[in-house]
């Protein structure tokens, strides 16, 4: 699979990686060793980049990660872990001691003596323009916990304070076909700067799937089911903020741009994959056929007239609602 420099981080990684909030908790349960199975997966079919969280499953998903690299020591796989959202989330909260804590437990979780790359994970705004916030992270650095910091947020502003430090060598931002606010300023700012862009909810929660309905049900411990009005975190982590019967009609537009021989889910994330700027997509998977096929999508070309039409359904369904937003 074609590999990409992620940022400051000098690390060659995969431009189709895996997030792994799936194999943690809020996407209904995954069995252990389903989790092992679609990290093997996604590995022999030329992913060597993780995405993960502290928070996913309260350590669960770094455990599963921790895990399989333990049993397969010698690959080349960068880690890229986040920080902050288990606690209340107050700018007083991000402090050298609190990131000292929560680094020591990832270390633990993956099996690591130095995190490949720790993100903060969607703070309060105000802590990206926060200096000691970056001294801390700085510090940690050089005391060898972890390799490199960047950032993931919910809005471009954000991400724009936040490549202003340079000590951020990787910006983790939600970018799919329904949210293009992304390819305005932060993708040529990032590039710029030569920070990464890890683009993250490349199917809007599955939307982009085309394989959902109005009929489509979804587990009570799935945040598609209790977060669609934003009742727990943002609610533009789920399906991208977009009106789910909105969505649905703007899929089967979508559908009617996909390249014979693809699936719907497979067009939309090498449609990421060909922005300008992006170094790495990463969609998650609930069983080893979603890992494969999400891979499989590296080797898609989409052309300019598929390029347009993405850009025509967000300018007619979704920009009013979403460009003012995030």
């Amino acid at each position: 699979m074609e590999q990409r420099i992620l940022g400051k981080t000098g690390r060659n990684v995969s431009i189709v990686g895996l997030g792994t909030w799936q194999l943690g908790a809020d996407w209904g349960n995954v069995d252990p060793a389903q989790a092992q199975a679609i990290l093997a997966a996604s590995v022999k079919a030329g992913v060597n980049f993780f995405d993960t969280a502290d928070v996913y499953g309260d350590g669960k998903s770094e455990q599963a990660i921790g895990k399989f690299l333990a049993d397969n020591p010698g690959l080349d796989i960068t880690v890229a872990t986040k920080m902050g959202r288990r606690v209340d989330q107050q700018p007083e909260n991000y402090t050298l001691a609190n990131f000292r804590q929560w680094v020591d437990r990832s270390r633990k979780n993956l099996g690591t003596d130095s995190l490949d790359l720790v993100q903060l994970h969607c703070p309060p705004t105000p802590v990206y323009s926060n200096a000691e916030v970056y001294d801390a992270l700085d510090t940690l650095v050089s005391e060898g916990a972890i390799r490199n910091y960047g950032v993931s947020v919910e809005r471009t502003d954000e991400a724009l304070e936040a490549i202003s430090h340079p000590g951020t060598a990787s910006v983790q931002i939600i970018l799919n076909a329904f949210r293009l606010k992304p390819l305005d300023e932060v993708l040529p700012a990032t590039k710029a700067a030569n920070v990464g862009i890890i683009a993250r909810v490349p199917l809007a929660s599955g939307l982009l799937s085309g394989k959902y309905s109005r009929e489509t049900t979804f587990a009570e411990n799935d945040h598609r089911n209790y977060n669609r009005n934003g009742d727990s975190f943002d609610v533009g982590e789920t399906f991208s903020g977009v009106d789910y019967d909105l969505g649905l009609k703007a899929v089967a537009e979508f559908e009617q741009l996909v390249p014979a021989g693809a699936t719907t889910a497979q067009a939309a994330i090498a449609w990421i994959a060909a922005q300008d700027g992006v170094t790495s997509v990463i969609p998650g998977a609930r069983n080893v056929e979603q890992a494969t096929a999400n891979a499989a999508a590296a080797g898609l070309a989409v052309d300019e007239d598929f390029d347009a039409g993405v850009r025509w359904i967000y300018d007619h369904y979704f920009r009013d609602a979403i460009h003012p937003r995030w």
